[in-house]
């Protein structure tokens, strides 16, 4: 059965609680590199019948050894919020994103399996850059490479590309990758192909939806993404013209949310990348998921911001990352970080 039939089915069937490891659909869990990388082979070949899938299994197996530890000389995913879930979730997206476009394109337009292959190997590998190389002891946390990571992840590859066979794209995949952070105007990127650069526009549109539209995307803002924040030293940093923290808390990281997506978020999608969400509902019977995930969540957080009923954010996701005990490895590092950061001086 094809991907977007699945979609499809899982649209129009009753309402069921949806897993906290399982995509949008009910249907994949995210947190298996091989049964993702089965859903992202089954939507590849429908979208591209006839192509071969190989690259791309190297690549999910390349991944997998990268975030676990077991890639050369890296030492493996240690970020709470950006884990292994995370990317396949995201790389699950970027496929369906490809496969809808595909379908809606008018065949001069069409993006075409190679240059598919590529944006799927930039999603697998865009948060590469949070991964600590051994050499890099004096980095306790790859949350610390949250102001680089992008560009990190160019370099990764860079590196990477031409060990499979793909050389001629690794300097377009290190510029695509771009469109997933902030750290380059997305004004700047140089990509000479419009194609490209509407690859770009899918790949930060996946990153973006997926990530908003996870299940417990409250919880691990709280949880996750402010400790992530607290690490880089964003969290603690004073606001513009105030002595106010940018995050005082995960509690006040969620308070700010609502703010961030009017203003930042929608622009992008909506602006930046085009509206290329839109692509999603080819695939899905006229549907878009994923932001239909987003506005529950969104809905949730504005009802608890207004009743101050935080206890509701009770949701406990599970961890992937190369740590034994990520969640309490990280909280002993947020709490030496927070009282060193007391003790400086103002």
């Amino acid at each position: 059965m094809s991907d977007s039939t699945l979609i499809e089915q899982t649209a129009s069937r009753p309402f069921r609680i949806r897993p906290n490891e399982y995509d949008v659909t009910s249907r994949v869990c995210v947190s298996s590199a091989a049964d993702v990388r089965d859903a992202v082979q089954a939507i590849f070949q429908q979208a591209f019948p006839g192509a071969a899938f190989d690259v791309l299994w190297v690549a999910f197996h390349d991944f997998e050894r990268l975030f676990r530890g077991q890639y050369e000389d890296y030492l493996g995913c240690d970020t709470l919020y950006h884990d292994i879930q995370h990317t396949l979730d995201m790389s699950l997206a970027m496929a369906r994103l490809l496969a809808g476009y595909e379908k809606t394109a008018a065949p001069a337009d069409r993006l075409g399996h190679e240059r598919a292959v590529i944006g799927l190997i930039a999603a697998l590998f865009h948060d590469a850059g949070y991964i600590r190389r051994r050499s890099e002891g004096d980095v306790l946390n790859g949350a610390e490479f949250t102001g680089r990571h992008v560009t990190r992840s160019a370099e990764f590859l860079r590196r990477y590309l031409p060990q499979i066979g793909l050389a001629a794209q690794a300097a377009i995949a290190a510029q695509v990758v771009h469109f997933t952070g902030y750290e380059m105007s997305l004004d700047d990127i140089e990509l000479d192909d419009p194609k490209d650069s509407l690859m770009g526009h899918l790949l930060g549109t996946a990153d973006l939806m997926a990530q908003m539209a996870d299940r417990c995307y409250l919880e691990k803002c709280r949880d996750r993404l402010y400790a992530e924040f607290v690490l880089a030293g964003v969290a603690t940093q004073p606001v513009a013209g105030a002595h106010k923290v940018q995050y005082e808390s995960g509690i006040d990281l969620l308070r700010q949310t609502p703010g961030f997506f009017r203003a930042s978020v929608r622009e992008r999608l909506d602006r930046k990348f085009n509206r290329a969400y839109r692509y999603i509902e080819a695939v899905c019977d006229g549907r878009n998921p994923y932001f239909e995930a987003i506005e529950q969540n969104l809905a949730h957080l504005d009802r608890i911001i207004e009743a101050g009923s935080w206890q509701l954010l009770r949701r406990d996701p599970p961890c992937f990352t190369a740590l034994d005990n990520p969640l309490q490895h990280v909280s002993g590092l947020v709490s030496r970080y927070l009282a060193r950061a007391s003790l400086a001086p103002a």
